[in-house]
């Protein structure tokens, strides 16, 4: 990739560009809040500043978001009644509330219920919420591939598992000598349009195992909306990691 600035104010914005067979000039601000542009080879390099310069202040807004919630986040969870919890693009709160009975996560209206014997042992209740966010990913992601899968069957792609992963830098991967998508488990704090994106956009991998014009043309073809889609996990959904 060919690195790139531009002057925004007083700030130098720095972005790597990769050219590659693309109907359009996409923009992607990673997790580590590196900057990728992909252009076709048609596109001038002057149009690609201009189009940057055209995003510099979404581009410096959601930088500073991942500068501020990123590396900690998750360290400063206390677990406690009150806290916000994303799930399936929703807000809820936390209660907490202690129980002789068997410990457990439950959502209902508006809240996320935590019932757990010690209502002071951290560990305990992080163990909880992580165990019931995973299940709800397993079931969801399932839920999703099953609603997606029929529009690329008839392309030959065949059913794939899904395998879930805590990571930092992706929402998914095509591991296709395994026949499995593999999902991070954050992605259940999105939409379930957006995890529809994703799943279609794995599965399209089994065909393209690349993001050649033929990937983008079958993605624009079964889901015209897809960069909607992308830009609320890029803009909001990623805050929460």
């Amino acid at each position: 990739m060919e690195k790139h600035q531009i002057q925004f104010g007083n700030k130098n914005i720095e972005f790597a560009l990769e050219r590659k067979n693309v109907k359009n000039v996409n923009l992607n601000i990673k997790p580590d809040m590196s900057i990728e542009i992909s252009a076709n080879d048609k596109v001038p390099l002057s149009f690609i500043y201009d189009f940057v310069k055209s995003k510099s202040s979404w581009i410096l807004k959601n930088v500073k978001g991942f500068e501020n919630v990123q590396p900690y986040r998750q360290s400063k969870r206390d677990y406690c009644s009150g806290e916000a919890f994303k799930y399936l693009g929703k807000q809820y709160r936390l209660r907490v509330q202690s129980t002789e009975e068997e410990e457990m996560v439950k959502y209902f209206r508006g809240f996320i219920y935590l019932y757990v014997k010690d209502t002071e042992n951290f560990s305990r209740k992080a163990t909880l919420m992580d165990e019931w966010y995973r299940e709800r990913a397993g079931k969801t992601y399932q839920d999703s591939l099953d609603k997606v899968f029929p529009l690329v069957q008839k392309y030959g792609v065949e059913k794939p598992f899904i395998d879930l992963r805590s990571m930092k830098a992706r929402w998914g991967s095509a591991l296709i000598e395994k026949n499995t998508v593999l999902l991070n488990t954050e992605l259940i704090k999105a939409p379930k349009f957006c995890i529809d994106y994703v799943i279609l956009h794995e599965l399209i991998h089994f065909k393209y195992n690349d993001h050649s014009g033929n990937f983008y043309d079958m993605l624009y073809s079964l889901m015209p909306d897809w960069e909607k889609r992308k830009a609320i996990l890029d803009e909001e959904i990623v805050r929460e990691l």
